[in-house]
């Protein structure tokens, strides 16, 4: 696992975004770990956030990008934090556009909010995390309505890797099967797993013997197969 994984899931917890124990999702389903991607609220975890973020997508999709999407809410300080980062760590000015829940018609018109989406754009888009796709429907005809614009792939900060609610595939698979454009995520649950199991993270063990169990007795139950 590259080190920046593995301070990532420290930094999730933390900045107490990670939290085992017991959680109901809005999917209803009773889950023994939660991620609340809010809790992300000072200048220095934003600044962090970016970077991880600047470095999963560099790995993932490089930098033949030219805008990074953040979907209205919690994506607007996504992509401006991770552009930032960008410029940072690669020296490439990325762009950043988010869209505005309803369409604002005087002064700075229009549904997009930071830079416009032109033709011959690449586009990254980049969301907290995805357990549904539905975000990804609302935002998808949003970009293609911007012109000739490719969409380069998604970058979510957790892949949870269970079942969507309408299929046997994880939310990220169906998004690659339904747009055909890569689906990626920092971190997934097993690394997650991996990193926390037994071994002590800020002088305490987050998953032990009972609550592995947890995890894995939800993972047969939910769990991509």
């Amino acid at each position: 696992m590259e080190d920046y994984k593995k301070e990532f899931i420290e930094f999730m917890v933390e900045s107490d975004v990670l939290k085992f124990g017991e959680f109901t999702l809005k999917s209803g389903r009773k889950s023994p770990f939660f991620m609340n991607a809010g809790a992300y609220v000072s200048g220095s975890q934003l600044m962090r956030l970016g970077e991880y973020y600047a470095k999963a997508i560099h790995e993932h999709y490089g930098d033949d990008f030219d805008v990074l999407f953040g979907p209205a809410y919690k994506g607007i300080p996504l992509s401006v934090a991770t552009t930032i980062a960008f410029s940072k760590l690669y020296g490439k000015e990325i762009r950043y556009c988010s869209n505005r829940k309803e369409i604002k018609d005087h002064g700075d018109t229009g549904i997009l909010l930071g830079s416009k989406i032109k033709d011959g754009d690449k586009v990254v888009i980049i969301e907290d995390v995805t357990t549904s796709g539905k975000s990804i429907a609302e935002t998808f005809p949003i970009i293609q309505a911007q012109g000739d614009v490719q969409i380069i792939g998604l970058m979510v900060s957790l892949n949870r890797m269970e079942r969507g609610l309408s299929s046997n595939a994880s939310a990220l698979d169906e998004i690659r099967e339904t747009y055909g454009f890569e689906a990626n995520a920092i971190v997934t649950m097993d690394e997650v797993v991996e990193c926390l199991y037994h071994k002590e993270c800020l002088g305490r063990v987050l998953i032990d013997d009972r609550i592995k169990k947890a995890i894995d007795a939800y993972y047969e139950e939910y769990g991509v197969k």
